[in-house]
């Protein structure tokens, strides 16, 4: 018997929506997702059907526990990364035994060996259920500026930004389409491990007006790029496209490909997604890639929050090593009704509203109330969510690192530093990008400059 998904009627209405979406885009790829609904609409946690990490050392007890009949069957038992294996449970021995289903497995190991030894393969996604971004792609007028905009003050040259998320879009090999957003220029796409296939968003099929149309979370990894480089317009930006499953990933092979990036020689990592977890432990596979991680001396990873507005923690942004990334309101004074927080969210920067790079095509709303709504878009969007905050802070501690020659983690540190000494009241440390936009309170809370370096800032 298969595990029960009873979530639907227990959902906000666009939270559902996005839901259905990753199932059935999972379920192309023949692997079912279990959702475990939250007591206020929103999604606690979702996980793959019939599929365990484990702590490598105790993988081959666990299946003895649980099987004590049955040998390792071959293609049920994987190594992820060192640390961690997928164990994929048996099937029944005969028509008359149950299906083990992954809450009863973690419930009798939790027992027999200690919380923490067994988790579900959680989904990680940029999208609602543990969810960035907070809204659909908005539009604005052809030709509008990235806003926050681009700082030229700033630098990030000799740095290496890699940026987890949904890919680089396809038409970013336009020249005319380059040429209008030239703080894109030399942003790279990663290649897939067997060095054959490039990490596209694709876009679909021309509509009936003969322009392109923009799937759901197409432009994610191009507008969070384009954000960064606004930060760092000489940073050197690798975007992977690891949320290819309707922008959400298992999280078996969400840390093989970050562990794989390690060798490329990366100095900050930009995760902009999130999970809630069984029980609020922290993820297994993430933990044997943060082992790994330790070894790289400076590295460091910058994490968004998320959008369920809450404070339990999610999950990579809570742990202790991650820079952890809420979303501040439009007026950069109040924290967006949208953001996590919470005493393990260490910074908040401008979330909402924020407007970059995106396709040029039309564009079908899928959640609630907007459901059926047509958009059309000219190769730039107006979005909102801790995803976006994100990459203000990954290219502020860009910057600052070519600035000072500190590494990551050094360069993260005294932003972090600064931005505690202005904390805002019932909000938390704040850093604000600087540019001819910014206002008296933008110059004290930026991350871009010295303190010393706003006398001859255009920002003055």
């Amino acid at each position: 018997m298969p595990e029960q998904n009873n979530w639907d009627g227990k959902l906000e209405r666009k939270v559902a929506d996005q839901v259905d979406r990753i199932i059935s885009a999972f379920r192309t790829d023949d692997v079912n997702i279990i959702v475990v609904p939250a007591r206020n609409g929103k999604v606690e946690y979702m996980y793959a059907e019939g599929q365990l990490l484990v702590q490598d050392s105790q993988t081959e007890a666990v299946w003895g526990f649980l099987n004590p009949d049955l040998k390792f069957e071959a293609g049920r038992v994987e190594r992820v990364i060192p640390g961690v294996t997928r164990l994929r449970l048996p099937a029944p021995r005969s028509k008359d035994e149950k299906q083990l289903t992954v809450e009863v497995a973690l419930r009798e190991i939790d027992r027999q060996f200690g919380e923490g030894v067994a988790t579900p393969n959680h989904v990680l996604t940029v999208a609602p259920g543990a969810p960035c971004p907070a809204t659909e792609p908005e539009e604005v007028y052809e030709g509008m500026e990235p806003f926050p905009s681009v700082c030229m003050e700033n630098s990030g040259a000799g740095v290496l930004i890699y940026i987890a998320d949904t890919g680089l879009l396809e038409d970013t090999s336009d020249a005319p389409w380059l040429a209008a957003h030239p703080w894109l220029k030399g942003v790279e796409r990663a290649d897939r491990p067997n060095g054959t296939k490039q990490d596209w968003e694709d876009l679909g099929p021309l509509g009936a007006n003969g322009t392109p149309t923009i799937p759901p979370y197409v432009g994610h990894g191009t507008f969070v790029a384009g954000v960064a480089r606004c930060m760092a317009p000489q940073a050197d930006i690798i975007v992977s496209n690891i949320f290819k499953v309707a922008g959400s990933s298992l999280e078996s092979n969400f840390v093989k490909e970050l562990s794989q990036a390690l060798d490329l020689g990366v100095d900050i990592f930009n995760l902009s997604i999130t999970t809630l977890t069984r029980t609020d432990l922290p993820l297994l596979g993430f933990n044997a890639f943060l082992r790994r991680l330790r070894r790289y001396k400076g590295v460091v990873c910058v994490v968004a929050a998320g959008n369920d507005g809450v404070q339990n923690p999610s999950w990579p942004a809570a742990y202790p090593e991650m820079v952890s990334v809420g979303a501040l309101g439009g007026d950069w004074r109040g924290r967006a009704s949208f953001s996590n927080h919470g005493g393990w969210v260490d910074v908040y920067a401008p979330g909402r509203d924020l407007i970059n790079a995106y396709a040029t095509g039309t564009y079908t709303c899928d959640d609630t109330p907007y459901k059926g709504q047509i958009r059309k878009f000219f190769g730039m969007a107006k979005w909102s969510g801790t995803s976006f905050s994100t990459p203000i802070v990954t290219g502020l501690i860009a910057a600052r690192m070519s600035r000072t020659g500190e590494n990551g983690q050094e360069a993260a540190a005294a932003l972090l530093a600064r931005a505690r000494a202005q904390a805002i009241p019932g909000v938390g440390a704040i850093l604000l990008p600087c540019g001819p936009c910014c206002g008296r309170q933008a110059r004290r809370a930026c991350g871009c400059c010295d303190p010393d370096a706003h006398a001859a800032h255009p920002c003055r």
